[in-house]
C-alpha cells in the first residue's frame, strides 16, 4: 500500500484516534491486518483542520511531510491565561486588557515575524531529561524547556474586538487603525467555556516546523502587558497539501476505497 490521505480532523478527536479509524476501515476493505500506518504532525483534541495519515509505504514520507510550510487560523482570547495556553484547562489568571488597543497590538504582532526563539508549553510532547514535558506538568512538578528557533513566515490579525472599545477593527490591507468601528459579536470560534468580555483577536498564521500556536498566544499576550489563550485553532495547510481538498471523518468509510490505497503499489 502507498497513500498519503488528508483527513479534516473535527474538534473533539485525537489524531491518533483518527489514524485509529483509517486502520480499522481500512483493514475491513482489504482484510490485510498489519502494514504501516501513521500522521505527519499532531493536531490537539481542541483543533480542526488538516491531518495527513501515511498508509503502507507511504510512512516513509512523515519526516519530510512534516518539514512543510504549515499555514493556521484560530482566535486568541486576550485578558487571561491557562497553564496550557489553550481551553482544555481552566483559567489560572486574568490580567488588565483596557490598555490594549489596536496600535498596540499591529506593535506587537511584529514582533512575531521571521526567525524568532520559542519556548514550548509544558503541556505538550517535548522531551525534558528524556521525559515528556506534558507527564511532569501533569504531576505538578516544573520542566525548564529550552526555547527553539522557528520561523514565522506571515502573522496576520483579521479581527480584534474590544468589549465597549471603538478602537478594534482591521483594514482590507491587514492594517489595524484606531479610527475603526466595533465588532457586533464576541466570541465567534469557541471551543469551550471562554469567559464574556474579554477581547479576542482573529488571526492567520504561516510558520515551519515545531511552531507551537498556543506558545504565539501565551507570547502575545505577554508583548500586550497581559495575557492570553488559543481559543480556536485550524491547520489549513501542510506543504502542498490544503485542507479544502480533505475527507470529512464521516466520508471515510464511503471515499476510502482499495484503488486509493494503491494496494499493489
Amino acid at each position: 500500500m502507498f497513500a498519503i490521505i488528508p483527513i479534516d480532523k473535527p474538534v473533539g478527536w485525537t489524531s491518533f484516534q483518527v489514524v485509529n479509524k483509517l486502520k480499522w476501515h481500512i483493514r475491513h476493505i482489504t482484510d490485510i491486518k498489519k502494514f504501516k500506518i501513521g500522521h505527519a504532525g499532531t493536531l490537539d483534541p481542541l483543533a480542526s483542520g488538516l491531518l495527513l495519515v501515511c498508509v503502507g509505504k507511504a510512512t516513509k514520507q512523515i519526516e519530510q511531510l512534516q518539514t512543510g510550510i504549515k499555514e493556521y487560523s484560530g482566535t486568541m482570547v486576550l485578558g487571561a491565561t491557562t497553564p496550557c495556553y489553550d481551553l482544555e484547562r481552566a483559567i489560572d489568571a486574568y490580567y488588565p486588557y483596557e490598555h490594549i488597543t489596536p496600535v498596540a497590538v499591529e506593535e506587537a504582532r511584529r514582533r512575531f515575524l521571521g526567525e524568532i526563539e520559542q519556548v514550548p508549553p509544558i503541556f505538550s510532547a517535548v522531551k525534558v531529561d528524556g521525559k515528556r514535558a506534558y507527564l511532569s506538568a501533569r504531576d505538578g512538578s516544573t520542566a525548564e524547556i529550552e526555547p527553539k528557533k522557528i520561523t514565522v513566515y506571515d502573522f496576520r490579525i483579521k479581527n480584534l474586538r474590544i468589549p465597549n472599545n471603538q478602537n478594534n477593527q482591521i483594514t482590507p490591507n491587514n492594517q489595524i487603525t484606531p479610527d475603526t468601528p466595533i465588532a457586533t459579536h464576541l466570541y465567534l470560534n469557541p471551543q469551550g467555556s471562554v469567559p464574556e468580555g474579554l477581547p479576542q483577536l482573529d488571526f492567520h498564521v504561516t510558520c515551519s516546523k515545531g511552531t507551537y500556536i498556543r506558545s504565539l498566544a501565551r507570547d502575545m499576550g505577554e508583548a500586550l502587558g497581559s495575557g492570553a489563550f488559543l481559543a480556536a485553532l485550524r491547520r489549513e495547510r501542510i506543504g502542498d497539501y490544503s485542507v479544502d481538498t480533505a475527507i470529512q471523518l464521516e466520508d471515510i468509510e464511503s471515499v476510502i476505497t482499495p484503488d486509493i490505497l494503491n494496494i499493489n503499489c
